[in-house]
């Protein structure tokens, strides 16, 4: 952590400089690209996440009498350390360290030893300093990132400290308490996953419970119950023939439903405990599941002749809202590292290794998938872009280049087999997808419909089949026609939660 001798100067400051200079001007100004609604309006974790980075990613000048106003995340705020969590927060004017507990609640009176924080929460000194909480590095050796305007002559930046330092930039650690902002959006998480052979859809229902909607000669049907509840965070992944079913229940255990003669039984545990956020992911055959445990460590299960085994640390740690995503035969695992990398495990003869670092950096809530052969991967860069990285002839990581589009804040990614489809929701809602030929990658045109907050998307190996939740809640796909041409989108059945 960088250190420096003029930080006990600048928090008094800050917490003496007034308000109200942009008071009314802010209550009337856009609150940017970025979100939330409107100026005090409900925000994401990682929409706060984004904001943050784009004070940093513009090198923004700590000041305790300018303010910045930006379409990216309006404003005016001021540009000093409580301006910077006001920004973040998206409220509707400059609170100073001594009032931002009244527009929060306080999680802990000291963060000293506290491994409960979160990303946006503020670490806030009252009558002195306050920096935002980013990310793990390492929750169990209590290790974080964090976000800040630090001191004059200096820019918002991250850095790093840890929860069981004697200080944090200077100050007692023990002086800071943890304040989660009242106003953060509960984040929905609808997710679908469909089979290879576009036969089977499952999800999670509103009432919790793990559920599939089927294809037969008459169309759609379902949905149905096929066994056991998912966590309020939980993916539901099936594997390539669609016979085993992956969430994380209630208690945080990973778990799996599967089908057999006598249609679908389960849920059983498969082993390890996920933590607040995990995704899912499993190979073709649905024989390696990949999450990511308590303490933020890259872990399989595996099935053996005997059963499931594991969970076993695969290499490194993901950030807080990392994806997974593996290759069809399971020797490739992608992720992104706490400090917003696209990254990689590999399986060997001796087990896995990794990780290392693939090409470019993801924005926070970027979504993440490869093909089949794990030879290409696809994210969303720190610009919101859409871009992917690619193995060469001579075996090297390449890249990262744009292939087509800006993706939503929460959009997942789904590429088809093939991986000359990828597939996206735009910033305006809508499904869409980017497409690679002779000349490259084209893009992006809208195949149909538009995906609510938080919304899955899953498509079949082939991609003639995408599968998402429509703005109501439902079920729904678009597909390929006979000449071609996208139609949908048209629903399946049941109601996402």
């Amino acid at each position: 952590m960088a250190m420096f001798a003029a930080a006990s100067l600048l928090g008094a400051v800050a917490a003496l400089v007034p308000a109200s200079g942009a008071s009314a001007a802010t209550a009337a100004s856009s609150t940017g690209t970025l979100g939330p609604a409107a100026p005090g309006a409900a925000i994401t974790q990682q929409q706060i996440i984004a904001r943050a980075h784009d004070w940093i990613n513009n090198a923004v000048p700590y000041s305790e009498s300018a303010y910045r106003q930006d379409s990216a995340v309006g404003g005016p705020y001021r540009q000093d350390c409580s301006g910077f969590v006001s920004m973040a927060w998206g409220l509707t004017t400059s609170l100073v360290t001594g009032t931002l507990p009244s527009v929060s609640t306080v999680t802990a009176a000291s963060i000293s030893g506290d491994t409960s924080l979160q990303p946006g929460d503020a670490l806030d000194y009252t009558v002195q300093h306050d920096v935002l909480f980013d990310s793990w590095v390492s929750q169990s050796a209590g290790t974080f990132n964090y976000d800040a305007e630090h001191q004059t002559g200096e820019v918002a930046d991250q850095r790093q400290g840890s929860i069981y330092a004697s200080t944090l930039e200077t100050f007692p650690i023990s002086d800071f308490e943890a304040l989660r902002y009242n106003n953060i959006a509960t984040t929905r998480t609808s997710p679908v996953s469909m089979d290879a052979a576009s036969n089977l859809v499952a999800f999670v229902d509103s009432n919790g419970n793990v559920a599939n909607d089927w294809a037969g000669s008459g169309g759609w049907a379902g949905p149905a119950l096929i066994g056991g509840q998912a966590r309020a965070d939980s993916p539901v992944v099936f594997d390539a023939n669609a016979d085993h079913a992956y969430f994380i229940d209630p208690n945080g255990n990973v778990a799996n439903d599967w089908a057999g003669s006598g249609g679908w039984a389960g849920p059983a545990l498969i082993g390890g405990q996920a933590r607040p956020g995990s995704p899912i992911a499993t190979d073709a055959g649905g024989d390696l599941v990949a999450f990511i445990d308590t303490n933020g460590n890259v872990v399989n299960d595996w099935h053996t002749s005997s059963g499931w085994a594991g969970p076993a640390l695969t290499g490194g740690q993901a950030r807080a809202d990392s994806p997974l995503a593996f290759d069809s035969n399971s020797d490739h695992l992608y992720f992104i590292d706490p400090n917003g990398n696209v990254a990689n495990d590999w399986a060997g003869s001796g087990g896995w290794a990794g990780p290392a670092l693939i090409g470019g950096q993801a924005r926070p809530g970027s979504g993440l998938s490869t093909d089949a052969a794990g030879n290409l991967v696809a994210f969303v860069d720190t610009n919101g872009d859409v871009a992917n990285d690619w193995i060469t002839g001579s075996n090297t990581w390449a890249g990262p280049a744009l292939t087509g589009g800006q993706a939503r804040a929460d959009s997942p990614l789904a590429f088809d087999n093939s991986s000359d489809h990828l597939y996206f929701i735009d910033p305006n809602g809508n499904v869409a997808n980017d497409w690679a030929g002779s000349g490259g990658w084209a893009g992006p045109a809208l195949i149909g419909g538009q995906a609510r907050p938080g919304s899955g998307l899953s498509t079949d190996a082939a991609g003639n089949l995408v599968v998402f939740v429509d703005t109501n809640g439902d079920v729904a796909n678009d597909w390929i026609t006979g000449s071609n041409t996208w139609a949908g989108p048209a629903l399946l059945g049941g109601t996402s939660r």
